[in-house]
């Protein structure tokens, strides 16, 4: 069931079938949640941080050219890879009819590592990749957790970049992740496994990693970021452990670097798909989405935070009727200004 909301004025979603949607313009007084030095603004706004190029993977429609369309670029999330969407994003590059192509961000995947973590370098990257690229037309910029804060953080730094952004499961917030998150905790369990003990067995590594994660599932998603040794040689990571434990214990990852006073992207629709069984994008921040986006939709997916992997169809299903319908506005908009 898909339930239709067109407001100016959030109110609560209620009765949630497995789809619901909520769309609005919002029009309130902007005033960001966080609050930020003038200098913490003037370097998550500046377009002269280092980069780093991102590894990619590009899957194109079958039965058509994706390059006579925006391109759709998606991004992962914490701990993920380009490698976690390759199976919808070569189903969306055929329902989409264009070119959909998957980042590693810096120090995930195969993409280099850098001792700096957080999401105006994330953005700064994902910006040169996309200028680098010299796409035919904007792309649409997807995300999913860390990956949805960098979409966006994109969207406010370089306004000229993006078509639409696609937010998934998260917000322009400050959430409150610390030392004792269950990420830190995720992070210490695999140091412990991989640098003291030096595990030679994968196995290993899942027990040490299960004394703090009992979701079987979790666990296999992050140790597809090890290497499993060989005979006689122990287990090791693709990923800098300490630079990303240091990064959360920082609050790089939890954080939002940016102020609705100063920043505020206007040049496209936002999508912000929610999965109902996950904390992350509550009610009460909605209005805050739309200081910073404000012609924003939200969209919910009955599922938990994981919800391209937990509900692929409906992910793949709500995105692609968005950007359709968003696309098919553009064109009659064009036509009737002729």
């Amino acid at each position: 069931m898909i339930q239709l909301i067109r407001s100016r004025n959030f109110k609560p979603l209620t009765n949630l079938g497995t789809l619901a949607h909520f769309s609005t313009h919002y029009e309130g007084t902007a005033k960001s949640i966080a609050h930020h030095s003038k200098t913490d603004l003037a370097d998550a706004l500046s377009l002269k941080l280092a980069t780093v190029d991102l590894q990619f993977d590009k899957h194109s429609p079958q039965n058509s050219s994706g390059s006579n369309a925006s391109p759709l670029i998606i991004i992962h999330g914490l701990f993920g890879s380009k490698s976690n969407t390759r199976t919808v994003s070569k189903q969306l590059a055929d329902r989409l009819s264009r070119d959909v192509y998957c980042l590693d961000l810096r120090n995930f995947g195969s993409s280099p590592h850098s001792e700096r973590l957080d999401y105006p370098a994330l953005a700064a990257d994902v910006e040169n990749f996309v200028l680098k690229q010299k796409f035919a037309h904007k792309p649409i910029l997807c995300g999913h957790s860390l990956g949805a804060k960098t979409v966006m953080a994109v969207a406010l730094r370089r306004p000229d970049l993006p078509s639409m952004i696609v937010s998934v499961d998260n917000a322009p917030v400050n959430t409150t992740y610390s030392s004792g998150s269950v990420f830190s905790r995720y992070i210490r369990q695999l140091r412990i496994a991989t640098e003291q003990f030096k595990y030679k067995n994968i196995k290993d590594v899942d027990a040490k990693l299960a004394e703090v994660e009992p979701n079987v599932v979790i666990r296999q998603f992050l140790l597809t970021n090890f290497n499993r040794g060989k005979k006689e040689e122990p287990v090791t990571s693709k990923i800098p452990l300490e630079t990303i434990g240091k990064a959360i214990d920082a609050g790089n990852v939890a954080s939002w670097p940016y102020d609705s006073n100063i920043s505020r992207w206007s040049e496209g629709p936002a999508l912000f798909i929610r999965g109902t069984e996950s904390t992350y994008v509550p009610d009460d921040v909605i209005p805050e989405i739309g200081k910073f986006f404000p012609d924003f939709e939200v969209r919910d997916i009955k599922s938990g935070h994981w919800v391209i992997s937990e509900k692929p169809d409906e992910f793949m299903d709500v995105l692609t009727e968005f950007i359709e319908r968003k696309e098919e506005d553009d064109s009659e908009d064009w036509l009737q200004k002729k």
